[in-house]
């Protein structure tokens, strides 16, 4: 296949990819986008079910915070954002109580503390630093969290970063919400700003490799069974961070000619966190017209325990749809080696814990869908964390190499929003912006 040449090469069609195309276009420069799956949306992946009324996420679900790309696109598209009413229950004793709420506690802890004034440490010898003014159960709530909601190993995890994070707009006081047609509104409106003369979309072509020297880059791979060629003068790779540190010759992994040396220590110091996302369809919204409606408006429920801890509703849509969840540590024990079929097994057991034996949750499901990003060749993972002391890794993952590779993806973001589809978008825009400064 003869050599194309274009003046940027953009790999990975995801958030960040679609984003960093988009912007070099509308900036006058010829672009091919490169993705090596039959699909755009990298880790947010839209599914439609007949007779369902709400959409399938097997990724990217929520908006975090305000999100103003996220809800601009949104918006560009005609899409519809709805607010989920963020109510939680958990199951104590057989009982359903309100959430634990000690998110304000801990931010006033870490006010009080100078636990992380001199020094970082891992998340969990910080919550040993607060004991004395944390309860047990405030600290395990917390620990609950960087796990579920940051995919986060709490040993390895910098405190100083989660810290930041809490501490910031994902989760402030804006309502979780959700795009009520699903995130593919959003590729939608991001391929729709980037289709055109200059740009060239390519599907199903693994990048395989990658040579570069500054002012020029060559990158190869194959589609449908012929290799591919392209060169130009920048490319931004905009890969999950699991494919960036891939083994040489693993699935999915990218050979870089000559090699990230100076990439390597910012990869030693983020690390891609696992998550268990599993949809459980029923015939019915059963659990709306259980012990009186108590859950009807309920947007999340706790299972503390349970393999599969966490469920939500579509609230306020209506749908016999909830999602098990499970991050971290707990999530590669569930999905170790488990089929959907088993993780749907362990799902109704913890629905069994939550609802009670005398419901008939197994004879109520009708399908389940999952996808296990852990085995994926071309995510490797759900989406980064920062380990311990390496609070600089996603700035210095971010930084260019010689004016010709540049870096995107949620693991390069530096405002806040790593490990969303907002950090995705801030970052394909940031590294668009570095090229065209060129």
């Amino acid at each position: 296949m003869a050599t194309s040449i274009f003046d940027v090469i953009v790999i990975g069609a995801g958030a960040a990819g679609l984003a960093a195309a988009a912007e070099l276009v509308r900036g006058g420069r010829s672009v091919v986008l490169l993705e090596a799956r039959d699909r755009l949306g990298g880790r947010i992946w839209t599914r439609r079910e007949a007779g369902l009324p709400v959409p399938i996420e097997l990724g990217a679900e929520f908006i975090h915070g305000e999100a103003a790309p996220v809800r601009a696109l949104l918006a560009q598209a005609g899409a519809t954002v709805i607010d989920t009413n963020n109510s939680h229950l958990r199951m104590e004793n057989g009982e359903p109580l309100p959430r634990h709420d000690f998110l304000a506690r801990f931010q006033q802890a870490l006010r009080e503390s100078d636990a992380l004034r001199e020094t970082d440490l891992s998340f969990d010898d910080l919550l040993d630093r607060l004991a004395g003014m944390l309860s047990a159960e405030d600290r395990r709530a917390a620990r609950s969290m960087a796990e579920g909601f940051d995919a986060a190993d709490t040993s390895r995890a910098s405190a100083r970063a989660l810290a930041a994070e809490w501490c910031g707009d994902t989760l402030g006081e804006s309502a979780q919400s959700r795009p009520a047609e699903g995130y593919e509104a959003l590729i939608a409106a991001l391929i729709a700003r980037s289709h055109g003369e200059r740009l060239r979309l390519q599907l199903q072509s693994p990048v395989e490799a990658v040579a570069w020297s500054r002012g020029s880059v060559q990158v190869s791979g194959h589609f449908a069974g012929a290799p591919f060629t392209f060169r130009g003068a920048h490319a931004i790779v905009t890969v999950p961070l699991g494919v960036l540190k891939a083994s040489a010759g693993a699935p999915g992994a990218i050979a870089f000619t000559p090699t990230l040396e100076a990439k390597r220590r910012a990869l030693e110091g983020l690390a891609e966190g696992p998550v268990v996302k599993l949809l459980l369809r029923f015939a019915s919204a059963f659990w709306e017209s259980l012990d009186e409606g108590r859950y009807r408006e309920v947007s999340f429920l706790h299972v503390p325990g349970a393999p599969l801890p966490t469920f939500w509703t579509s609230a306020p849509a209506r749908a016999p749809l909830l999602v098990a969840w499970a991050g971290g540590p707990q999530a590669l024990r569930a999905a170790d080696g488990a089929t959907a079929a088993e993780l749907a097994a362990l799902a109704i057991a913890s629905l069994r814990r939550l609802f009670g034996p005398g419901v008939d949750v197994a004879g109520e499901l009708e399908a389940c869908y999952y996808h296990d990003w852990q085995r994926d060749p071309f995510a490797r993972g759900a989406y980064s964390f920062v380990t311990v002391g390496a609070a600089a890794a996603p700035e210095s993952l971010a930084r260019p190499l010689d004016d010709t590779l540049f870096f995107a993806g949620e693991a390069t973001d530096t405002t806040g929003e790593a490990g969303t589809v907002a950090g995705a978008l801030a970052s394909g825009l940031r590294a668009a912006r570095e090229v065209l400064a060129q």
